[in-house]
């Protein structure tokens, strides 16, 4: 049978000496024998026993699992729930990681946003991607109610087509005229922007706003605290007051 001292235990399995002697001293894995000088000696059902730790610490099970593992008189009920443990904590961890790199890929995005970078710039996008849920929800409620409206003129329209009553076209007209203007209004009250220069929150008049060139996520504003005009990202309006 095979004897294995601590180092050579340790470069047949990948690891460090003194990580065979930390799961020697956690008692989970204890040499086979001692030499009088105070030698550890592995033996081949130690070295095995290793691989085995090895594994499952690859799988991120903790030195306590393992210890529980190998002393329980049924293994396999253990490992069953072990592994369930270690499914969730990995979903979970995972799911961390795949929200910061979706925060990555915001921040990736929103920085294309700013003509002018500067450290600054990053609370101004910190302040987008927390808002950013809020935003959305304005713009799903402004183009649902967009939809209906559309909806109800095409419907009116046939209708005065084909049976030659043409009030609710003329009723449904005058109601997207009226919705429109409350939903322009409700927008103008729901939003503010980001000054790129200053890197203030602001809203501009609800004329300038109207009017000014923009894209679905920047409008071309002056900003009332540095004066200068340029694209601006939208955020969502968390109660500044319109400088009007």
């Amino acid at each position: 049978m095979s004897k294995y001292t601590t180092g050579e235990i340790a470069k047949l399995c990948g690891i460090t000496v003194r990580t065979v002697q930390y799961y020697d001293k956690r008692g989970i894995l204890v040499p086979a024998e001692l030499t009088e000088g105070g030698r550890r000696l592995y033996s081949d059902e130690d070295f095995q026993k290793l691989k085995i730790i090895c594994f499952l610490r690859s799988l991120d099970f903790s030195i306590d699992n393992i210890s529980v593992l190998f002393n329980e008189e049924n293994p396999d009920k253990v490992i069953s729930l072990l592994i369930e443990q270690q499914e969730e904590a990995l979903n979970q961890e995972l799911k961390k990681c795949q929200e910061k790199l979706s925060s990555l890929s915001e921040l990736k995005t929103q920085l294309k946003k700013f003509d002018v970078f500067s450290v600054n710039s990053i609370g101004d996008i910190v302040h987008i991607m927390e808002n950013k849920k809020k935003l959305r929800r304005l713009y799903g409620i402004m183009i649902t109610v967009g939809i209906l409206m559309d909806i109800a003129e095409i419907v009116s329209f046939i209708t005065g087509i084909v049976y030659g009553i043409w009030l609710p076209f003329i009723i449904s007209c005058a109601a997207i005229l009226i919705f429109g203007v409350l939903i322009s209004k409700c927008y103008y009250e729901k939003v503010a922007y980001i000054c790129p220069e200053c890197h203030r929150i602001f809203r501009s008049s609800f004329r300038e706003m109207f009017f000014a060139a923009h894209t679905p996520s920047t409008r071309r504003l002056t900003c009332p605290h540095c004066h200068k005009k340029s694209f601006c990202v939208e955020t969502y309006n968390e109660g500044v007051k319109s400088d009007d």
